[in-house]
């Protein structure tokens, strides 16, 4: 939509950079900020800003079109003065997230520390599936780099490219490679994931000033990062592009499908490339003739992410199934390992009406006569 045939429509097309109860602040495009500097546009307008807060329209509401963060929308009514509109119309999404929530993102950045806190293999590795599983590019920053010698980052650099990554070494810190990793963002819309306490907000204030995100210090006693995002907000990058900070996790779920978990290894996706299982469902436990099992490092990771996959697919079957026996029990301790027990018999905690107690009774009667 051109700046024409927006002063003939009065629609503007931007993009939901956040999401709060049920309101939804729309960036402009920059062309139509552009009217404003230009002029093009009526002068009493030029002083609109280039965020609206806005509604969405009951229409949407009734045909069941839900506003995330990141859609292309379709703007009318806009008030300049009251920095208001109205979402008229949602634009196809080209990838859609469900958690988090955001709509047209082009790839994945996760952040993770190599030092305060400590990098965690088995973390880092459920992260790595988590954003495989979502079909997105994967970018992998490790930041605090300043806080190791060459040679353990460079050891930690090895074992990364066996597990098939690439990863950027920087501190946010000390400005190390954050011009490199910002040059990846360029132009695309980025989700910016990881543990909390890892520098992710501190790497979105130093890439875009005006984002002035709170930052928070790791616990000692944890060795873990404090939670500081809330909510899922885009923010626009100097050289274009956009990044959206995401709520914190230390766990993400594993719910894709038991089948598919082996395609989100990269150095699974390698063995398969040259050679086949036996089996056309091979799990890749023990089955014969299996081509993937074997010697490499993250097979165990394998191992017990395939149990917690199964796991959340049996729970969707069990919870399909009321009549089901089992239930899925968690342990508080571990890695988040769950497992199935009995169910016991439903407890009646309702009292016998004296209604029923009195029918019961004239029943007994009955038939002893």
């Amino acid at each position: 939509m051109t700046g024409k045939n927006f002063a003939a429509t009065g629609q503007l097309l931007g993009t939901v950079v956040a999401v709060q109860a049920n309101f939804y602040r729309v960036q402009l495009d920059g062309e139509m900020r552009e009217m404003r500097e230009t002029g093009e546009q009526d002068p009493s307008s030029l002083s609109y800003p280039p965020l609206l807060l806005c509604t969405r329209r009951t229409r949407l509401k009734k045909i069941g079109q839900q506003v995330m963060v990141g859609d292309r929308v379709v703007v009318e009514e806009p008030d300049w003065a009251g920095g208001r509109g109205a979402i008229a119309e949602v634009l196809p999404r080209q990838s859609e997230l469900d958690r988090p929530a955001i709509a047209n993102v082009n790839q994945i950045l996760l952040v993770f520390a190599v030092a305060d806190p400590p990098l965690e293999p088995y973390q880092l590795s459920r992260f790595l599936i988590k954003a495989e599983s979502t079909d997105l590019d994967v970018l992998l920053c490790l930041n605090k780099s300043d806080l190791i010698s060459p040679p353990e980052q460079q050891q930690v650099s090895d074992r990364l490219l066996g597990w098939g990554y690439q990863a950027i070494f920087i501190s946010v810190k000390d400005g190390i490679n954050t011009e490199q990793a910002a040059r990846y963002l360029s132009n695309k819309i980025t989700v910016i994931a990881g543990p909390s306490g890892v520098g992710k907000s501190s790497l979105i204030n130093t890439l875009i000033d005006s984002a002035k995100l709170r930052v928070g210090e790791v616990s000692g006693k944890l060795a873990r990062g404090r939670h500081t995002t809330r909510h899922i907000e885009l923010f626009e990058l100097p050289n274009g592009g956009m990044l959206a900070d995401t709520p914190g996790f230390n766990q993400p779920d594993m719910d894709c499908i038991p089948e598919e978990l082996i395609h989100y290894f990269p150095e699974a996706r390698k063995r398969l490339a040259v050679a086949s299982c036996r089996f056309s469902d091979c799990l890749h436990r023990d089955e014969p003739e299996c081509a993937v099992r074997g010697d490499w490092e993250r097979y165990e990771h394998y191992l017990e992410f395939l149990d917690a996959a199964i796991a959340h697919q049996t729970q969707l079957h069990e919870q399909a199934d009321p009549e089901s026996t089992m239930k899925l029990k968690s342990k508080s301790k571990g890695k988040g390992q769950s497992q199935y027990e009995p169910k016991l018999e439903s407890k009646k905690y309702r009292r016998i009406s004296r209604k029923t107690q009195l029918q019961d009774l004239q029943e007994l009667y009955r038939d002893e006569e």
